[in-house]
């Protein structure tokens, strides 16, 4: 009896111990499933106790250890040799730069346009050079995080040359550059005088983008101006150089949501608003305060026929303004100057610049230190609006029929309409007697015409004729020839 209860004891005992095990290997089984699960979704790596080699199991049962150069191998269980594959080692990016852009030929406008020194109104101003030759070297690194462009505009006199270098690190999500400018202009100083002014301008620009579309743009700059009189008599000869240093800050805010549909054919909105400071950095106090602003939609009326629309405006103050010239049209060839239209020279100009589109008229049609104009463009691409399929042609796929109105006005004084407004004072000279006389004109001029734009050896050409409207009369048409997209 005893040895059967013994017997029947041991036998209880081995099952449970037998219970014990299938459990045991039940949960080692399930652990392996799940580290199986994981090892499929994750390249796992463990590192043993010395802490010397790194293991890793992959999906096909492949370890990765570190060798004894310290580089990983990739080492299969199943193999007779152990080394199948080794990773190469890690090494640093070093900047690497290859040419981004070269261009060269033959070229009618200036590389940077900037404030032109004032000069009293004798004459056209931002005169295209005429024909030059016109190089530009871009060199760019590989990941495309700096840039360095280099240009220079010869003129076939070799005298006034134009030169444009800028360095651009773009690395970070705020883009900083900066750009040396220089550039020599002559013009006349008063009515005899031919002077030559000698600009070398230096730009550190820091641009902050919000999003895709808009973006704040930040510009400190130094500009020196050298006036060289040339030589025309005795009194032009021993007129001594003059040299003036200028330094300022300019804050722009800016966005572009256009969508591009071919040349000088967009949809969307695009404006800037912007505001700018400068400062003459000598013994005699002297400031120039600029804010101005542009916006500009383009509507899509059905296909590519495009209804464009600008408006823009400007007012400059301080001890030195800056005199805007309305009339005409942004790198018009052989310009014309209205010398008619009085200035007012109290108002103590330093700078000149233009008040651009204003068609129907010559430059100076009206002039003051603040600006407003409306420029209103119908743009028709005559072939890719009735082709089906792509044109080859650039020629044909570029030209255009345009069809515009324009209208606005130039300033000084508070409003257009003030008694300030030099257009409604003219000054008389007759013997011993200056005469001054009221007279009365409407400040609003306007125009309206049509024209054709073609895309010929790699130049967007355009060519319009335009009636103005002054005072209510429609004057004779003027034709324009310029090189220049958009308004």
């Amino acid at each position: 009896k005893q040895m059967t209860i013994n017997k029947l004891r041991a036998q209880k005992e081995k099952k449970a111990v037998t219970d014990e095990q299938v459990l045991e290997d039940n949960i080692a089984e399930e652990t392996n499933k799940k580290e199986v699960r994981k090892y499929k979704r994750f390249a796992l790596v463990y590192v043993d106790e010395s802490g010397n080699e790194v293991i890793g199991r992959s999906r096909s049962e492949k370890i990765i250890k570190v060798g004894k150069d310290g580089q990983l191998v990739i080492v299969d269980n199943n193999a007779d040799e152990e080394d199948k594959f080794t990773i190469p080692k890690r090494r640093n990016y070093y900047t690497e730069y290859y040419l981004d852009q070269m261009v060269s030929q033959v070229d009618f406008n200036y590389l940077n346009y900037s404030y032109q020194p004032f000069t009293g109104g004798g004459g056209p101003i931002y005169l295209n050079p005429g024909f030059n030759l016109f190089f530009q070297l871009g060199v760019t690194d590989l990941m495309e995080n700096y840039r360095l462009v280099g240009g220079v505009r010869f003129n076939f006199s070799f005298i006034n040359n134009e030169y444009l270098a800028s360095f651009s690190d773009l690395s970070k999500r705020m883009d900083k550059e900066i750009i040396f400018h220089r550039n020599t202009l002559e013009g006349y100083v008063g009515a005899y005088n031919l002077s030559r002014v000698h600009t070398h301008e230096l730009f550190y620009i820091l641009k902050w983008p919000f999003n895709e579309a808009l973006s704040l743009r930040g510009t400190a700059h130094y500009r020196n101006d050298a006036y060289v009189m040339l030589a025309t008599d005795q009194p032009s000869l021993e007129t001594p150089n003059r040299y003036e240093n200028w330094g300022g800050l300019k804050a722009e805010l800016v966005f572009d949501g256009t969508r591009d549909l071919g040349m000088n054919l967009y949809r969307g909105w695009r404006w800037k608003i912007f505001a700018e400071y400068n400062q003459l950095l000598s013994k005699k106090f002297s400031n120039l305060m600029v804010l101005g602003f542009d916006f500009r939609n383009y509507q899509r009326v059905y296909r590519n026929l495009i209804w464009a629309n600008r408006f823009a405006g400007s007012t400059s103050f301080g001890n030195s303004k800056l005199i805007y010239y309305m009339g005409g049209v942004d790198n018009w060839i052989s310009p014309s100057f209205n010398r008619e239209t009085p200035i007012d020279y109290k108002q103590n100009y330093g700078y000149q610049t233009l008040a651009t589109n204003m068609r129907g008229f010559n430059q100076n049609i009206r002039n003051g230190n603040s600006f407003a104009v409306f420029n209103s463009e119908l743009r028709f691409p005559v072939f890719q609006f009735f082709s089906r399929t792509p044109i080859s042609s650039g020629f044909l796929r570029n030209f255009q029929l345009v069809g515009f109105g324009d209208i606005g006005t130039a300033w000084t004084g508070s409003h257009p309409y003030s008694p300030e407004n030099s257009i409604f004072t003219k000054y008389v000279d007759s013997g011993p007697f200056h005469i001054s006389v009221t007279v009365q004109k409407e400040p609003i001029v306007g125009g309206f015409g049509v024209g054709a734009r073609v895309h010929l050896f790699g130049y967007f050409i355009r060519g319009d004729v335009s009636w103005g409207v002054e005072d209510h009369q429609i004057n004779k048409p003027v034709y324009y020839l310029s090189f220049s997209l958009d308004f």
